[in-house]
């Protein structure tokens, strides 16, 4: 059976809902999955309830975006870098509140890129985006607002014809921070809350990864060992954008280090690339988890 632990639903900017995603997961032939979406728990007690369902186990996720720092890199000014959490305890009032503030910053947030917006549009003579283009992508958020709902608004519009020219026509140039959130606050409400906090996509090609500051594997995990050691418990080393060598360093990285290591397909159903990466029994085994037979009844 198939395990993917970085899988994204409507609950935060991913296009199927849970109920969805399961339906898929099975016909994927998906044993194990964890649904990790941004600042969002939205779906996790009905994620939970369609495992049983489907037959399937499930680890409870969360995805965070860190303000990370470095001294010999970017003149020591932040980047993003994405984190996920899993077997975190929904009840932990501390890591509840702060991911209702990163909520409600991404609602400002997403305010302030459509003012900025509109500036562009107005350098370009184009059309301007109202109020009622606000509220209709408001409208069209299951969870935590993010910058592909304005993606797939601007497609909508005609404004473009992809989310991807969306975002490198406009988005990019366009961009409003995230609310700051240090890699030591993170790791402590995490693990307040008794969880596990692994670094995402360390060599994503694509830019939420270290190679924001290098692209040097041997610098990345330099930075991860300097950094970042006393504050994760492990590393996602298999994913999607990731390619073997990729893989390989950093499942040798995290043996040297002692830490868990993760892998998931980051998918946001555009396309469906969900049960893709072949990530083996062993990650699964590390949250003691085993794969289940599939019921004969669903």
């Amino acid at each position: 059976m198939k395990i993917d632990l970085h899988i994204h639903s409507s609950c935060s900017d991913g296009r199927m809902s849970p109920e969805e995603l399961f339906q898929e997961a099975r016909q994927r032939g998906l044993g194990t999955l964890s649904i990790t979406d941004h600042d969002s728990l939205d779906c996790q007690e009905q994620a939970e309830i369609l495992a049983e369902k489907y037959g399937m186990h499930y680890i409870r996720g969360l995805e965070l975006s860190v303000s990370f720092s470095h001294p010999d890199y970017k003149g020591g000014k932040p980047i993003s870098l994405d984190f996920l959490a899993y077997e975190y305890d929904l009840n932990a009032h501390a890591l509840m509140d702060k991911l209702v503030d990163l909520r409600e910053h991404r609602v400002k947030r997403g305010e302030q890129i459509l003012e900025k917006l509109n500036q562009e549009l107005s350098r370009q003579n184009a059309e301007r985006l109202t109020h009622k283009d606000l509220d209709k992508i408001k409208s069209s958020v299951g969870g935590s607002f993010g910058r592909p709902h304005i993606a797939a608004h601007l497609v909508k519009r005609g404004f473009v014809n992809t989310v991807q020219e969306a975002f490198d026509r406009y988005l990019v140039k366009c961009n409003v921070p995230k609310m700051p959130l240090s890699l030591s606050e993170a790791s402590r409400l995490v693990k307040e809350a008794g969880g596990k906090l692994m670094l995402a996509h360390p060599n994503d090609p694509r830019g939420t990864s270290l190679i924001s500051f290098t692209s040097s594997i041997d610098e990345q995990q330099r930075i991860i060992k300097e950094s970042m050691l006393r504050h994760v418990d492990g590393i996602e080393c298999w994913h999607s954008r990731h390619d073997p060598q990729t893989t390989a360093s950093y499942l040798s990285f995290a043996r040297e280090c002692n830490l868990m290591v993760t892998g998931g397909s980051d998918c946001h159903q555009a396309p469906v690339v969900m049960g893709t990466v072949d990530v083996p029994a062993q990650v699964a085994a590390q949250f003691g988890v085993g794969h289940p037979q599939a019921h004969q009844e669903h």
